[in-house]
């Protein structure tokens, strides 16, 4: 049976000594099983997406068997498996790890400016404000180029997720009109949910993407929610 705890990010901010203020939480994220947990090895489905749905209409996570990247944008759900062409979720699919919200954008900005992965993080670090909140990111593009991967279905006994990173498939476009779903976890999140940025990557058409590895970008547009309680799903 699952079990549903309901973490406050005010909370834990202070009991990890972060300074942070107490505001009313906007936005919630609704977050199956931890990564902690998938790194482990535990790739069993805990929640059907007829289920993840119901809790928001954008987000991450994967499969049953780890089988492919889950992306969610505006209220639609693909599954891209290791060939990195995207193909709808079906609603008795199940996830073992996902991170879902409904996504209400508080922040906009926008640049035509040329840069690579690494400078787009850096761009994003100035308009986050605090790195000690959680947040999630949506940004709209032309792309130069972008990598990405996607590992195939794994096969019991399951292995950890750094052996099962090795069947891992590239995939490369060139000049590609697409969306990178994500979000921004501080350090004291990174057992839970992470720590940084974690993005997946589809298309305009919803054809192509993945786990995002590097990307150049030409010109993008940038939408930021603030997150302030998670909802999470333990199995």
């Amino acid at each position: 049976m699952n079990r549903m705890l309901k973490i406050g990010l005010i909370l834990i901010a202070i009991l990890s000594g972060c300074a942070h203020s107490f505001e009313k939480p906007q936005t919630i994220l609704f977050q199956v099983s931890t990564i902690q947990n998938l790194f482990e090895g535990d790739y069993e489905g805990k929640l059907t997406y007829a289920e993840l749905k119901r809790q928001g209409d954008f987000g991450m996570g994967t499969f049953d068997g780890l089988d492919g990247e889950m992306i969610a944008v505006d209220g639609s759900y693909f599954q891209i498996k290791s060939d990195g062409v995207a193909y709808p979720t079906s609603d008795s699919m199940s996830a073992p790890f996902a991170t879902v919200i409904h996504f209400k954008p508080e922040k906009f900005d926008s640049s035509d400016s040329p840069m690579n992965y690494g400078e787009l993080q850096k761009h994003l670090d100035g308009l986050l404000g605090s790195k000690k909140k959680v947040y999630a990111l949506k940004i709209i593009g032309d792309f130069v180029s972008v990598k990405t991967r996607s590992i195939p279905k794994q096969a019991k006994p399951y292995p950890p997720i750094m052996e099962a990173g090795r069947s891992q498939k590239i995939s490369e476009f060139k000049d590609i009109g697409g969306v990178m779903v994500g979000f921004y976890f501080p350090e004291y999140m990174k057992t839970v949910s992470g720590y940084g940025y974690h993005f997946h990557f589809i298309s305009s058409e919803r054809k192509n993407g993945g786990h995002l590895l590097d990307c150049r970008v030409n010109s993008i547009a940038i939408e930021i929610c603030n997150i302030s309680e998670v909802d999470l799903v333990l199995p």
